[in-house]
């Protein structure tokens, strides 16, 4: 499909992608969501927290909704969404990735970009027990792309799911890790670094016959993180073979129901490659939406509804 012509007008403080990026993650609250937690277990024995919340009307629609990298269900962009589709007739199930949601998943390995079979698990869950028929997936981030790979690598996507909706996606991993190592960038690569080695502090106790200490001490950028931890942990060679393999954009041509993907231009995260203009003019069911404005997941908008989330309910009714 042809890219959707930008209409984000966010309040002038928020032009900066740095200051809606920052105010977005660290500032803006979300109340008066009631949650219920609900733990499964995987096909491997491990655990995943869901946290769910309810449309005051009964209804068969449901939007999961997926974090992003040291994320967890409890994030404003998580809550934010959920609460805003509960408005609107729409049950909402936050799912905290492996190890995400205060307690260290039971596993050596925990979650990453690719990691597609825990969402397909979480998705059978729902269908098996709940039995609902209109299924929305809205990933943020990391998020977005797990979603859009699982979307892209198979073709046995169940057909309750009707749309899914992706916001500030790294579709090029590697592109992206590049991004977050550049100077402009050093204080969220920082901040990702330190939560990421503080949890794997907490693995290597229990797994010192798989890491030592050298090794995660030796862990000084991100992609340090992703050679000691990330490829090893989850069968891959290295870290950049990992990005190889689990960037969502080498998938997407095989997408085949509709999607939306919402990046904007100024998300310092985001490399070139991030914006896969080529891909969806070449597939029907991709549509690619790149405001000028709202740096990473932060499209602030009126009366605390931000501009992704009245998106994503609008992208997911109409193709009901």
């Amino acid at each position: 499909m042809p890219v959707i012509q930008d209409i984000y007008k966010p309040p002038y403080f928020f032009k900066n992608g740095h200051v809606s990026t920052v105010y977005s993650g660290l500032i803006r609250r979300v109340k008066d969501l009631k949650q219920e937690r609900e733990r499964i277990t995987l096909p491997d024995d491990d655990f995943i927290d869901l946290d769910w919340s309810y449309s005051e009307e009964k209804t068969n629609k449901i939007i999961i909704l997926l974090h992003g990298l040291e994320g967890d269900a409890q994030r404003p962009y998580m809550t934010g969404t959920a609460k805003f589709f509960n408005k609107n007739k729409v049950d909402a199930v936050c799912v905290n990735f492996r190890g995400c949601s205060g307690t260290d998943n039971l596993k050596y390995k925990s979650y990453h970009s690719g990691a597609t079979d825990d969402l397909e698990a979480v998705i059978n869950h729902l269908l098996d027990k709940n039995g609902y028929n209109e299924i929305f997936i809205n990933g943020f981030s990391l998020g977005g792309n797990m979603v859009l790979k699982y979307l892209g690598e198979r073709n046995d996507v169940p057909k309750q799911v009707k749309a899914v909706i992706a916001v500030s996606v790294p579709c090029s991993l590697e592109g992206s890790a590049k991004m977050l190592h550049t100077f402009q960038n050093r204080l969220y690569h920082n901040r990702f670094k330190k939560h990421l080695v503080d949890r794997l502090k907490l693995k290597q106790k229990r797994f010192s016959n798989i890491l030592s200490l050298n090794e995660l001490n030796s862990i000084k950028t991100l992609y340090d993180f992703d050679n000691v931890y990330t490829a090893k942990a989850h069968g891959f060679k290295n870290g950049v073979d990992y990005y190889k393999q689990c960037s969502c954009l080498q998938f997407l041509h095989n997408i085949k129901i509709p999607t939306l993907i919402i990046n904007a231009l100024n998300d310092s995260f985001l490399s070139p490659e991030c914006y896969p203009v080529k891909e969806a003019k070449q597939n029907f069911n991709l549509f690619l939406e790149m405001p000028k404005h709202g740096g990473h997941v932060g499209f602030v908008g009126k009366k605390n509804v931000y501009y992704n989330e009245k998106r994503a309910l609008e992208f997911a009714l109409n193709n009901l």
